[in-house]
């Protein structure tokens, strides 16, 4: 009778790699089943972002930056800690207010961050000043015309615009078709929840605007913006109904403020059911926490200590938040107006003092996107 021959040890090194392996696939799978494991986010598909609107005024008026000892122009102070996107708002023309956001001024400060390699985020007001949930105003020479006659100029004001951008070879890589849209804009013709059609035509204008100005170049991404970060009831309501007008967009954005939008643990369910439900890339396109007491404020209890340490704790625990995200949806962070200069009632947000000292705030993304140093011997 022929003896039966034990395995080798050659065979046995295969066998307990495939093992192993059908084990690891196990776990990986059962992993995603919970969601308790995601594949991480690169650096580069990040946005690590800022609004920077005020910046080129408050240089143009001799406002100095310092990041240390180092006194550096504020572009390059972001980019050295990290930042990889700028968002710069424009106001329809003439813009009010003593607001500097006019096309000229808006374009230039593209071309400054262009020519440092940030990719650019364009937020289109519609308006001759300051849009948001509060007020979204017709600018004045679109207030007495007819509604198609409107939608018309919306096009053709979005269209002109991103074909100002393109010619002065700044073309946004991203466009929001309005700010913090959550109670429509245009006032009154597109005020929500009365006007859905109207509102819907002109985002459908807008949209169409940025496509017929790029030219023969990629067309920019297009965000669609609310002020609802903490509330899944809201958010819900809003895209449910945007999406039953059929309305073609690429990025959710949304405003993120402790004192008014809920606690952390609020935008992280709301993060979370946004990714589940509609499958589209995120990004909280306005942020701020403050480093010192402020009015707006006064009465409300924040995450964190107003002070320069609890402001950075404030930024660190939101990108945490942001990254847990299930499928990696949420793309970025955008700070709101870290860079004001003289402007005293939003220095308390600022990234920098009165005196323009850079706070604890700034390097909260270093981790994130510098290297690693390596010690000796590795």
């Amino acid at each position: 009778m022929q003896k039966l021959q034990a395995p080798t040890s050659k065979h046995r090194p295969a066998k307990s790699l495939s093992r192993a392996l059908g084990t690891w696939c196990l776990v990986f799978l059962w992993s995603l089943v919970l969601g308790g494991w995601s594949l991480p986010i690169r650096a580069a598909d990040f946005a690590f972002g800022a609004d920077l609107s005020f910046l080129k005024q408050a240089e143009d008026r001799g406002h100095v930056f310092k990041d240390g000892t180092n006194a550096l122009a504020g572009l390059q102070i972001f980019k050295n800690h990290g930042y990889n996107w700028v968002r710069l708002r424009v106001f329809v023309e003439p813009v009010s207010n003593n607001l500097p956001n006019d096309l000229a001024y808006t374009i230039a400060m593209a071309q400054d961050a262009k020519r440092l390699g940030y990719k650019f985020l364009l937020d289109l007001h519609y308006a001759n000043s300051w849009a948001d949930p509060g007020k979204q105003p017709t600018p004045g020479t679109w207030l007495n015309l007819s509604h198609q006659d409107r939608v018309r100029a919306v096009f053709a004001y979005t269209r002109d615009t991103i074909a100002a951008f393109r010619n002065a070879d700044v073309l946004p890589d991203m466009v929001q078709v309005g700010n913090e849209v959550t109670q429509g804009m245009l006032w009154p013709d597109g005020r929500l929840p009365q006007n859905w059609k109207n509102f819907t035509d002109y985002l459908r204008a807008g949209i169409k605007g940025v496509d017929a100005g790029r030219g023969k170049n990629p067309c920019p991404k297009i965000m669609i913006h609310i002020d609802q970060g903490g509330s899944i009831a809201k958010t819900r309501y809003f895209f449910d109904k945007l999406e039953s007008y059929g309305i073609r967009y690429d990025v959710i954005g949304f405003s993120y403020y402790p004192w008014w939008h809920g606690t952390l643990m609020d935008l992280r369910d709301n993060l979370a059911f946004t990714a589940r439900t509609y499958h589209k890339d995120i990004i909280v396109v306005e942020t701020a926490y403050n480093w010192r007491s402020a009015r707006e404020t006064a009465d409300r209890t924040g995450p964190f200590p107003e002070t320069p340490e609890g402001q950075r704790d404030y930024l660190d625990e939101l990108t945490r938040i942001v990254l847990q995200t299930p499928d990696q949806r949420c793309k970025g962070i955008f700070w709101w107006e870290p860079a004001v200069g003289g402007r005293s009632g939003l220095i308390s947000r600022s990234f920098f003092d009165e005196e323009g000292n850079s706070l604890p705030v700034l390097a909260v993304f270093d981790r994130y996107t510098r290297p690693v140093p390596r010690t000796h011997g590795q």
